[in-house]
């Protein structure tokens, strides 16, 4: 019966440490698959974050002549004042446009993403001797706007570029004395239109449109920004392309802009300007209850026309509602907010840190036993095992390892279970050798040997208990109460 009791507490112990041993495994293979995908996602996490905080929101006080903030324009307004241009500020569409009217001026819309389409349709219709600087504008608004243009390559942040980069050369003559400027943000290409129709500089960065009302577009904002003017050559760069009319009408909207309400109660029409077919305008004879005749010469905003304010339903078939509602939603912004190759490059970090992960992570499922090639005497085994403690300097596990060995051939010869404790195993022994049982559990359960010498002692002593209590078996010695003719 109590051989039986040890052997099944022997059992239970053994079970239990196994499965103390495989949750501590499977935690750490979890903690190897978490602990990298963890810091990769971390810093991705960062570095998006970091991104966003620097790259400004056409919000309120976004290049507004009047904001002196990081983001504002007030430097370059007071850059452009000293030169002798006249600066406007209008803070609404019908203003501006109106502005630009009475002499030739430069418009420069600094967040044309704040604009409404049926506003940004009217931009390509500015009367003559206008040039329109549109400032890092997006794929929509160069649709609408009617710019032979397509967005290309973007970058992560803005670069700092020369007017000749890419082998174009820049053909602006305001622009000569600029050596680098940060424009290398949003790059154009001309698309499927004919490339003779825009004029490129700073490698695609700034697309010119000649004409009769001269459309550029530029890149990036950081040329105009207060935080930013003062680096390379961005004051010269904004200075030179604003100020060659001698008049910048410029267009700060706080917000996005609104659908303007009509006397009729319906979204109006987008403003019209001289030479627009199709668009009502009144010339005096509206009587302000919306049913004046226009004959496509007058303005956006006139009271009592068409289109302005009080004004009802416009003379003219025009297009613009049929264009919007075919138009396409536009694409998702995040896609084109990086460029393609960091895409890639972000899939081939997902795919190494996988493969990381697999790599270092244990394989599922117990060992397989092979067979070994060789023959390895157990001397060689146990002097390979001792080396390899030795060099590591695991002096402690070694004890732990020899105390176990000697444990495990004790507790049997003294009946006593594998959670015995340790003064009851302390003196059993010591009543076997004849030696203190304060010594005796100190040899046993004592902690770890300071010096090598000290774990050479420490195994001999254990060999020496070890012998003395259960005594290896001779086979020259006879079996006890063994019969005649019975196999040994």
């Amino acid at each position: 019966m109590t051989a039986t009791t040890t052997t099944t507490g022997a059992r239970t112990g053994a079970t239990t440490t196994a499965k103390g041993r495989g949750g501590r495994r499977r935690r750490r293979r979890w903690h190897r698959i978490a602990i990298p995908l963890g810091l990769a996602a971390l810093l991705l996490t960062t570095t998006l974050v970091t991104h966003a905080v620097d790259q400004p929101d056409p919000d309120a006080g976004f290049l507004s002549p009047v904001a002196t903030g990081e983001h504002g324009g007030s430097r370059l307004t007071a850059a452009l004042r000293e030169r002798g241009v006249d600066v406007q500020r209008e803070t609404t569409t019908p203003a501006a446009l109106a502005a630009v009217r009475s002499a030739p001026a430069t418009l420069f819309v600094p967040a044309p993403a704040l604009l409404r389409r049926e506003t940004v349709r009217a931009l390509d219709r500015l009367p003559a001797r206008t040039r329109l600087v549109l400032v890092d504008p997006a794929r929509p608004v160069l649709i609408s706007a009617g710019l032979p243009l397509l967005p290309g390559e973007r970058r992560w942040a803005a670069q700092a570029l020369g007017p000749a980069a890419g082998g174009l050369p820049c053909q602006l003559p305001e622009l000569a004395g600029v050596g680098t400027a940060a424009v290398g943000l949003q790059r154009y290409t001309a698309g499927g239109y004919r490339p003779d129709q825009v004029q490129f500089c700073f490698a695609g960065a700034l697309a010119r449109v000649p004409g009769a009302v001269e459309q550029v577009a530029v890149g990036a904002s950081d040329p105009f920004r207060n935080d930013r003017i003062a680096e390379w050559d961005n004051l010269a760069f904004a200075t030179g392309l604003l100020g060659v009319t001698g008049r910048v009408v410029w267009l700060d909207l706080a917000e996005a802009e609104p659908p303007p309400a009509t006397g009729t109660g319906r979204p109006s029409r987008a403003p019209a300007t001289e030479g627009d077919p199709g668009t009502g305008t009144g010339d005096g004879s509206g009587d302000g209850d919306g049913t004046g005749t226009g004959d496509g010469r007058g303005g956006p905003g006139e009271p009592g026309s068409p289109g302005g304010p009080g004004g009802g339903d416009q003379s003219g078939s025009g297009d613009g509602d049929s264009d919007a509602a075919g138009r396409e939603d536009p694409p998702n912004p995040l896609w084109a907010a990086f460029p393609p190759w960091f895409w890639a490059l972000l899939a081939q970090l997902a795919l190494a840190v996988l493969f990381l992960a697999l790599w270092r992570a244990r394989r599922l499922g117990p060992p397989t036993a092979e067979p070994l090639p060789v023959t390895v005497r157990s001397a060689e085994t146990v002097l390979g095992r001792a080396r390899l403690y030795q060099s590591s300097g695991a002096r402690e596990a070694a004890a732990r390892t020899l105390r176990e060995a000697a444990l495990t051939r004790l507790l049997p010869r003294l009946n006593l279970p594998a959670d015995a404790a340790p003064d009851h195993v302390a003196g059993a022994v010591a009543a076997r050798t004849g030696t203190d049982p304060a010594t005796t559990e100190e040899l046993l359960y004592g902690g770890a040997p300071e010096t090598d010498q000290d774990l050479l002692e420490l195994a001999r002593a254990l060999d020496g208990v070890t012998r003395t209590v259960a005594p290896p078996a001779s086979p020259d010695v006879p079996l006890p109460n063994r019969t005649e003719g019975e196999p040994r």
